[in-house]
């Protein structure tokens, strides 16, 4: 191997340092390795080999990880890398390997390889390769930008917070039944965002992002709805409040009816009452005068000239105080709205009405048949006279002669009835 190697030295003429890749891709986390080579122009009695990391712009010096020197074996390591960087090196083989531990999204940059020998300062003194640390992408976010309504333009956008490489976006629609959907040319999808022209209510449906790299892919879904200006949530919310409003309204209209009918009803009611109250009244009264006049046709009295008139007055001072306490009670009524309590204190007086008439009319039984037992007794009487004139009599005498002895019976007077069946 030294003799190959002492070979390579002496068939080159100037220094070369090679990295063998550009590009190198790592998970983060993962314990690295960036190899580098170097092949002198002849046995070096003295390396110094550099790892940096160069600067995002041009023109701006870059990072220093280590400095080895190989008088001494000496590696010099920055504090920013001093936990997690080694050198693998190798000077008779030409090899200055960058070890790196654990590595970030911070590690996501372009490591340069230097070699210095003094003498031999020809040739390709570095070289450099990228690293990639490979990050799978965070599930992103959806959401909608601008008025989902007729008409309006509207995009849809799709972001991941994270992922190396930086992740690809891509939408997918499907219909409200669930069918995918045909994109309209106008349509645009770049950098995760979805521009949407001219909506419509066939526009409304759901629609998937996807966002990939090399690691793996996460994916968000959202729904759209699509909704006309007048049905927007601030013209859907006032015209709740119209309907609401005219809906009370007419409740209020319904509930001042439902009290008027029944105040109608209930007024309709107490008079009917008071009509009714008033008609059995003079009933009772005509009953009561029918009765006293039958009675006074059985006792067989002439009945007084001016008894008609009694009656008759009678009558009509209860026809006014009937008038004249039907309106003290309507107005009781509509001055107080005690329409429950009058009609209570209106059947108390009815009741003491009848009251005061049922005892009177016992007191007339008692004395109609006081006056009819009376009568049957005295009628005995007379009769045992007849007898007893019939018995003096001779009883060949012509039955006319003794028909003219028999009292004759007034006129007035009703006529016999048999008592005593």
């Amino acid at each position: 191997f030294g003799y190959t190697l002492y070979s390579a030295w002496t068939g080159v003429h100037a220094l070369n340092v090679n990295i063998p890749k550009d590009v190198y891709e790592f998970a983060r986390g993962d314990n690295i390795t960036l190899p580098c080579v170097f092949v002198p122009k002849k046995p070096p009695s003295l390396v110094i080999i550099t790892w940096t990391v160069k600067a995002e712009e041009a023109n701006a010096e870059g990072t220093l990880i280590l400095t080895h020197y190989s008088a001494g074996s000496t590696t010099d390591i920055v504090p920013a890398y001093e936990s997690r960087t080694a050198l693998d090196y190798d000077v008779a083989l030409g090899k200055a390997d960058l070890k790196l531990s654990s590595i970030t999204l911070a590690d996501n940059k372009v490591f340069e390889c230097r070699v210095q020998i003094p003498g031999d300062d020809e040739g390709k003194l570095a070289d450099t390769a990228r690293l990639v640390v490979l990050v799978a992408p965070s599930v992103p976010d959806c959401a909608v930008q601008g008025k989902a309504e007729y008409g309006q333009n509207i995009n849809l956008t799709c972001k991941s917070e994270e992922g190396s490489p930086p992740p690809t976006y891509k939408w997918e629609g499907r219909d409200v039944r669930n069918m995918p959907r045909v994109r309209d040319p106008k349509t645009t999808d770049k950098d995760g965002i979805l521009s949407l022209y001219n909506i419509s209510k066939e526009t409304s449906g759901y629609y998937t992002c996807t966002s990939a790299n090399k690691i793996r892919s996460a994916q968000c879904n959202l729904t759209l709805s699509v909704m006309p200006p007048s049905l927007s949530l601030g013209s859907t919310g006032t015209i709740l409040g119209v309907v609401g409003g005219i809906i009370g309204l007419i409740m209020i209209i319904v509930i001042i009816y439902c009290c008027c009918c029944r105040k109608k009803k209930q007024d309709g009611e107490y008079e009917k009452g008071d009509a009714d109250e008033a008609k059995e009244d003079i009933r009772d009264c005509n009953r009561y005068d029918e009765h006293y006049d039958e009675t006074e046709l059985k006792n067989g009295e002439n009945r007084r000239p001016d008894g008609e008139e009694d009656i008759a007055e009678r009558r009509d001072h209860y026809d006014e105080k009937s008038k004249r306490n039907h309106d003290d009670r309507h107005r009781d009524y509509d001055d107080n709205r005690g329409r429950r309590s009058d009609r209570n204190d209106r059947d108390r007086d009815y009741n003491d009405r009848r009251s005061d008439y049922n005892d009177r009319r016992s007191d007339y039984n008692d004395r109609d048949r006081r006056d009819r037992y009376n009568d049957r007794y005295d009628r005995r009487d007379d009769e045992a006279d007849r007898e007893r004139r019939y018995d003096d009599r001779h009883y060949d005498e012509p039955y006319n002669d003794r028909e003219s002895d028999r009292p004759r019976v007034p006129a007035l007077k009703p006529p016999r009835k048999d008592y005593d069946n």
